[in-house]
C-alpha cells in the first residue's frame, strides 16, 4: 500500500503542469489547479512514507524487482513531496502567471516531472529505473534554472549545468554497466563476493557521478550560478532536494558494496571537510544574497559527507557506535538542510520580490518593511548556523558524539577523526559569520538605496510555506526524540543492506534515543531561560522612563546610510584572511590627496575550479583549435566533399582489416 501511494503521488506530481498547458498563457486558474495538483501528490507521496519510517520496516516490492520502497527511500522522499507540494504553492505569489506569462506554464510543467523524477530514482531497484528517473531530474532542472532564457545570466547557468549533470550522468552509465559486468545483474542488491578492485572501481565511479549532482568540491562549479539565475523557489529545491539525489546515491551505494578499505572513509571525511570549510569560506565572499546561500549549501553537504565518511570507517573497522553515530548524523542533517535551506531561499525570493534586487550592499533596514521575512529568515539562519534551538544543532551535535568516539582510535582513523572535529568547529564559526553578514547587511541597519526603501512584505501564499519549514526546524530541534524512530529505522536499513554487517553482535542498539533526548532536553532548557530573561528584560525596560537625547554624530550633523557599516566591509577581514585562496579582485581608483576626488571601490571573488581553472582551459583550447573554422564554411558542396572523403578513408581502412580477419578465422 505505501508503494502504490507513492507511486500516484509520482504520477500526479507528473501530471500537475499538464492541464495548464492548454489554458491560456496568463490563467490563474491554470497555475492553481497545477498546484492543486501538485498538493494531492505530495500528500499521497508522504503517506506513503509514513509506514515504512513508523511501521514494520520491511522491504515493500512493486511491479516485479524494479520498484521498492524502504525506510532509506522512503526518508529521502519526504524532502521530495514536502518541497513539491510548498514550493509550488510560494509560486503561486512569487510566480504567478498573470506577470509571467511567457514562462509560467514551462515552470509548472517541469517543477511537476523535477518532483516524479526524483521520487521515481529514489524507489527504483533496477538500474534502468533509476537512469530514467536520474535523466528526468537533470532535464527538468535544467529547464527550471534556464527559466527566463531571455536572459544571458539564466542561459548560461544553464548551459554549465547542463555539461555538468551529463558528466555525471555518463559516468552513471559506465557506473552501472560495470555494475552489471561485476554482478550479472542491473538489480540494486547488495552485492558479495566481489574484488576489491572492483570494489574500488564502482566506488569511485560513484563518487564522481553522484559527487557532481551532489555539489561536492571540486565538482560544484555549476551550483552557484545555477541557484542564482534560477527563480527563488526553484533554486531551494535545487538546494534542499536535488543536491540530495547525489546524497542519496552514494549512501545507496555504500550499503551496497562490500568490505570497503579505510581509504574509503577516510577520501569521504576529507572531502567532506573540504567541501564544508571552502564552502563556508567562498559564502563569506559574497556579495550576491543567492549566491551566499548556494556555497552555503556546498558547506552543508560536506557536513553530510564527514557523517558517511565516519560511518565508512565503522564499517570498515566494526565499530557499529561509529556506523550509527555517523549515519544518523548524515540522514538527519539531509533532513534538517532540506527543511533550513528552502526557508533561506524562500526568505531571500521574499526579499527579492519585496525590492527587485539580491545584491546584499544595496539593501538594509528592511526588519522595518518585511518584519515576518526578517523573523523567518533569522529563524534559518540560527539554524544553518547550528544554533540553539533549532535542528542544525542537533545533527552536528550527534555528529561531534562520533568524531568524539573515533579520536580515541588507533591507526589513522583515529588521525582522521581528530583532524575533522576542529574543521567541524571552524565551519560553525565561519557560518555564523557568514549568515551575520546576510542577515545584518540585509535587514539591520539604514535602507542604503531606493530599492530599500521601497520594500514591501511577501503575501501570505509566499510567507506560508515558510512558516511550515520554520516550524519543522524549530520541531526537529526541541523534539528530536520524535523523529528518532524514522531515523532509527533509515539507519537499520543502511546496515541491513550491508553485506557483512548482521554478524555483528551489538547491531541492534543502535540509535541512542538517551543521547537525542538529552539533546532535546537540554534545548528546550535553554530556550526556555532564554525567554524568561528576554520576558525579564523586557520587562524591567518597560518600567524606566524613557527620555530623548542627543547621540554624539563625531562630528557628522547628518549621517547619510552610506557611512554605517556594510556587508562587505564586515567580511573584509575574514576575506584578507583567505586572502591566499579566495584571491579576491578589487577594481578601482585609490584615495589620495588633500582634497581627493571622488573614488569608487569594487571587489568580487571568483569561483576556484569554474573561474579559474575551466573557463580558461575553455579559452585556450578555442585558441588552439580555431584553424578548425577554416573547414566550416557554409558551402554544401563541401559538406557532401568531406563525407565522400570520409567514406572514401573508411573503406580503405576497413577493407584489409576484413581481410585480416577473414584468414585469421579461416585458419
Amino acid at each position: 500500500m505505501s508503494l502504490l501511494l507513492i507511486v500516484a503521488g509520482i504520477a500526479l506530481s507528473a501530471m500537475s503542469g499538464v492541464p495548464a498547458l492548454f489554458m491560456g498563457v496568463s490563467s490563474a486558474r491554470g497555475q492553481r489547479l497545477a498546484t492543486l495538483l501538485m498538493a494531492a501528490g505530495a500528500a499521497a507521496g508522504l503517506s506513503g512514507t509514513l509506514s515504512p519510517l513508523f511501521g514494520p520496516s520491511v522491504p515493500t516490492r512493486f511491479f516485479g524487482a524494479f520498484l521498492r520502497v524502504d525506510a532509506l527511500s522512503a526518508f529521502f522522499l519526504v524532502p521530495i513531496f514536502l518541497m513539491g507540494g510548498l514550493g509550488s504553492f510560494y509560486g503561486l505569489g512569487y510566480w504567478p502567471a498573470g506577470e509571467h506569462a511567457r514562462n509560467a506554464r514551462k515552470l509548472q510543467l517541469f517543477w511537476g516531472l523535477l518532483t516524479a523524477g526524483m521520487s521515481t530514482l529514489v524507489v527504483a531497484n533496477h538500474a534502468v529505473f533509476f537512469l530514467v528517473g536520474w535523466e528526468f531530474m537533470a532535464l527538468s532542472a535544467y529547464f527550471l534554472i534556464d527559466t527566463e532564457d531571455d536572459l544571458t545570466e539564466s542561459r548560461r547557468a544553464g548551459w554549465i549545468y547542463f555539461i555538468a549533470t551529463h558528466v555525471g550522468t555518463l559516468t552513471l552509465f559506465a557506473l552501472f554497466a560495470f555494475w552489471r559486468r561485476t554482478t550479472g545483474s542491473f538489480s540494486l542488491l547488495a552485492a558479495s563476493g566481489i574484488s576489491h578492485r572492483d570494489a574500488d572501481v564502482l566506488f569511485f565511479l560513484a563518487l564522481l557521478g553522484f559527487g557532481i549532482k551532489a555539489g561536492m568540491m571540486p565538482f560544484h562549479f555549476w551550483l552557484p550560478g545555477a541557484h542564482a539565475a534560477a527563480p527563488s523557489h526553484v533554486s531551494a529545491f535545487m538546494s534542499g532536494v536535488v543536491l540530495k539525489m547525489g546524497v542519496y546515491g552514494l549512501v545507496r551505494f555504500a550499503s551496497l558494496l562490500p568490505d570497503p578499505p579505510v581509504a574509503w572513509g577516510i577520501i569521504m571525511l576529507f572531502l567532506g571537510a573540504s567541501s564544508g570549510l571552502l564552502g563556508i569560506v567562498f559564502a563569506i565572499g559574497q556579495r550576491d544574497l543567492k549566491r551566499l546561500l548556494a556555497y552555503s549549501s556546498i558547506e552543508n553537504v560536506g557536513i553530510i559527507l564527514m557523517g558517511l565518511g565516519l560511518a565508512l570507517l565503522g564499517r570498515t573497522l566494526h565499530r557499529v557506535d561509529w556506523i550509527v553515530l555517523g549515519m544518523a548524523s548524515c540522514l538527519l542533517h539531509t533532513w534538517n538542510h532540506a527543511f533550513f535551506k528552502p526557508l533561506l531561499f524562500m526568505g531571500a525570493g521574499s526579499v527579492i520580490h519585496g525590492t527587485r534586487t539580491r545584491r546584499i550592499d544595496r539593501l538594509g533596514g528592511l526588519a522595518r518593511h518585511l518584519p515576518l521575512t526578517s523573523a523567518l529568515f533569522l529563524a534559518g539562519s540560527l539554524a544553518v548556523c547550528a544554533l540553539p534551538p533549532f535542528n542544525g544543532f542537533v545533527s552536528e551535535a550527534v555528529l561531534y558524539r562520533g568524531l568524539f568516539a573515533g579520536v580515541g582510535a588507533d591507526g589513522i582513523a583515529g588521525a582522521a577523526a581528530a583532524v575533522v572535529a576542529p574543521v567541524l568547529a571552524t565551519i560553525g564559526a565561519l557560518a555564523v559569520a557568514a549568515f551575520v553578514k546576510a542577515w545584518g547587511g540585509v535587514f539591520l541597519g539604514t535602507g542604503r538605496t531606493t530599492d530599500a526603501g521601497k520594500a514591501h512584505e511577501a503575501p501570505w501564499t509566499m510567507l506560508l510555506p515558510m512558516f511550515v519549514y520554520a516550524a519543522l526546524c524549530a520541531f526537529i530541534g526541541l523534539a528530536s526524540v520524535f523523529v528518532a524512530p524514522a531515523l532509527d529505522r533509515a539507519v537499520t536499513c543502511w546496515i541491513s543492506a550491508t553485506p557483512g554487517l548482521l554478524r555483528l553482535p551489538s547491531v541492534a542498539s543502535l540509535l541512542p534515543l538517551g543521547l537525542m533526548g538529552r539533546i532535546a532536553v537540554a534545548l528546550v532548557a535553554l530556550t526556555a531561560a532564554i525567554a524568561a530573561a528576554g520576558t525579564a528584560i523586557a520587562w524591567a525596560s518597560g518600567r524606566k522612563a524613557r527620555r530623548g537625547v542627543g547621540t554624539w554624530d563625531c562630528g557628522y550633523a547628518a549621517p547619510d546610510a552610506r557611512m554605517q557599516y556594510g556587508a562587505s566591509s564586515f567580511a573584509r577581514p575574514i576575506i584578507l584572511l583567505f586572502a591566499w585562496l579566495l584571491k579576491p579582485r578589487t577594481r578601482g581608483n585609490p584615495v589620495s590627496g588633500s582634497f581627493p576626488l571622488p573614488a569608487a571601490m569594487r571587489s568580487s571573488v571568483d569561483d576556484a575550479v569554474l573561474d579559474r581553472v575551466l573557463f580558461p582551459a575553455a579559452r585556450l583550447s578555442l585558441r588552439r583549435f580555431r584553424w578548425i573554422r577554416n573547414f566550416q564554411q557554409g558551402r554544401t558542396q563541401q559538406y557532401l566533399l568531406y563525407i565522400l572523403v570520409t567514406l572514401v578513408l573508411m573503406l580503405g581502412a576497413l577493407i584489409p582489416i576484413g581481410d585480416l580477419l577473414a584468414r585469421v578465422f579461416a585458419r
